[in-house]
């Protein structure tokens, strides 16, 4: 395999593995244009000849892994043209594109697909003969290359919020961004009878099938690559696939065993804990535990309490740190509800801040009620 990183090395389209759905026996009629239409059926063929993942398996010393996961390809016709800009800008915006590095950290760098990359891939499309072909290392070359000139801001895009569960927020398969033209085409030939409710439900049902299947073979992939001591912290506290929890922890070094101890105590906060508590400082391959540098002296403060190994002590710094009694702390450390899930940092303050005006008594007892308080904590939702 050529090394990915050499400045001005072309990537080798024969480099990575793309994984692809697995057939069905629906195929035939899905793609008999006698049967559903030429429009739908030359749809669906794209639909299942799209890669939904590209792998690129330890492409050089500094990484473990990269995932590059696709929208399909059904509005590469239109791409080059430059009528079309935003149909290329909403392609691009549903490529996923994921980093394991030496030390296991993962990384969410969908942001380095720039309209610049975008304008390069388009360049490539137009000239080409076989347009998936070179799509795919062009994308390669040009993330890949923007990925090495700009090495001293890799951590500013450690993962945070994303998750390698299907069908939840924030997951790393957003179905409903893989195949918008796709399922368009078929509703719309079920608004118009000429594909009936039976054959509608099958095909919807097949779909289900093998996205789920080709989505766990890639999170597969993923977690083989993670640290396994950092997954078993994570599957004790019942936290699921939280990539960013993931990182939190892994970066703790020898307050690994407090964070996860915190973490058990109040799983309400991991997605606070990620997103403000992890800095963005540059990391050389000998020093991937965290430093302060990256944060600001309140958050390293908290992070300190947090790593204190003291339970009051933690209790205390978050209270502070939300401006609400320490009680409210108090009462989530000793019964904290998990069907809230991890809600974003912005949530968290109105929903405590909801808490800390009720006397605990008055506390919602159940999920059900739970929920009530949260969506009248967050109306905009």
């Amino acid at each position: 395999m050529a090394c990915l990183f050499l400045p001005n090395a072309p990537t080798d389209p024969q480099a990575f593995q793309a994984l692809r759905v697995d057939p069905l026996a629906i195929d035939d009629e899905l793609t008999d244009a006698g049967q559903v239409g030429p429009e739908l059926a030359a749809a669906a063929q794209v639909y299942l000849d799209t890669p939904r993942a590209l792998i690129w398996r330890a492409p050089s010393p500094d990484w473990r892994l990269f995932v590059v996961l696709l929208p399909l390809a059904s509005r590469l016709s239109l791409l080059a043209n430059p009528v079309f800009a935003q149909l290329a800008r909403e392609w691009g915006l549903g490529v996923r594109f994921i980093g394991i590095d030496a030390h296991q950290a993962v990384y969410d760098f969908r942001g380095l697909l720039t309209d610049q990359t975008l304008r390069r891939l388009l360049d490539a499309i137009g000239a080409a003969d076989d347009t998936l072909d070179v799509l795919f290392a062009a994308l390669a070359d040009n993330m890949l290359t923007v990925l090495q000139e700009r090495r001293q801001d890799w951590g500013r895009h450690l993962a945070r919020e994303l998750r390698l569960e299907s069908g939840i927020a924030d997951s790393l398969f957003d179905r409903e961004a893989r195949y918008p033209d796709f399922m368009a085409l078929l509703r719309q030939g079920l608004r118009q009878d000429w594909l009936d409710q039976a054959f509608y439900g099958r095909v919807l049902r097949a779909m289900d099938l093998r996205e789920g299947r080709v989505e766990a073979r890639i999170a597969q992939i993923v977690q083989a690559s993670l640290h396994p001591p950092v997954m078993t912290r994570l599957a004790r506290n019942r936290l699921g696939l939280h990539l960013g929890a993931y990182n939190w922890l892994l970066m703790a070094g020898p307050q690994a065993g407090q964070r996860s101890h915190v973490l058990s105590r109040l799983p309400l906060m991991a997605q606070f804990f990620a997103e403000a508590l992890i800095d963005a400082a540059p990391r050389s391959r000998s020093a991937l535990v965290e430093q302060a540098d990256g944060l600001s002296e309140p958050l390293s403060g908290l992070r300190r309490a947090i790593d204190s190994g003291q339970d009051r002590t933690v209790i205390e710094a978050l209270s502070a740190h939300f401006a609400v009694d320490p009680r409210v702390l108090r009462a989530l450390w000793r019964q904290c509800p998990r069907v809230l899930g991890s809600p974003p940092s912005w949530q968290l303050q109105p929903l405590l801040l909801t808490l800390d005006a009720l006397p605990e008594r008055l506390w919602p007892a159940t999920d059900a009620q739970w929920l009530e308080l949260a969506a009248q904590a967050w109306p905009e939702i």
